[in-house]
């Protein structure tokens, strides 16, 4: 079983955290809005205190923000911090090229892979785990990041 921190519980990602749940990982996840944060945990998630604190047991981290700014801070300010070496990032975003491009080097910067992995699909793809995944990143961590996917 592979412990998956999960942040941004919203549409997209509260269904795709309960689609990991369901392939038998443990997840923790974590969102700003209490309403998200009920529903994913209804769908097995477990809900962390904070994001920080579903990254640091996590050997992945997939994040599905509204923003860049958002995913940047939160991998300075929390995530990268807190995980372990080697720790895998997934960002589902659909962020622009160069945010992407930041994230994922403060994610290698910092010890872990990375890939960037934005979705289509919808939030129908999302509930019925048939998103289509658009993913960059080394072999190495594609490779890590594909059995999540």
């Amino acid at each position: 079983m592979t412990v998956i921190g999960f942040v941004g519980l919203g549409h997209m990602g509260g269904p795709m955290a309960a689609n990991l749940v369901t392939a038998g990982h443990r997840v923790l996840g974590y969102d700003l809005a209490p309403a998200a944060r009920d529903q994913a945990a209804a769908a097995g998630v477990e809900i962390a205190e904070s994001a920080r604190a579903a990254a640091e047991p996590a050997d992945a981290v997939i994040t599905m923000l509204q923003s860049g700014t958002q995913v940047i801070g939160l991998y300075t300010d929390a995530l990268l911090p807190a995980a372990g070496a080697g720790t895998l990032f997934v960002d589902c975003s659909t962020i622009d090229v160069a945010d992407a491009k930041t994230a994922a080097a403060l994610a290698v910067n910092a010890g872990h892979l990375a890939v960037d992995a934005p979705v289509s699909g919808g939030v129908a793809g999302a509930v019925a785990g048939t998103l289509t995944f658009m993913v960059g990143g080394p072999d190495a961590a594609v490779a890590a990041a594909e059995p999540l996917l």
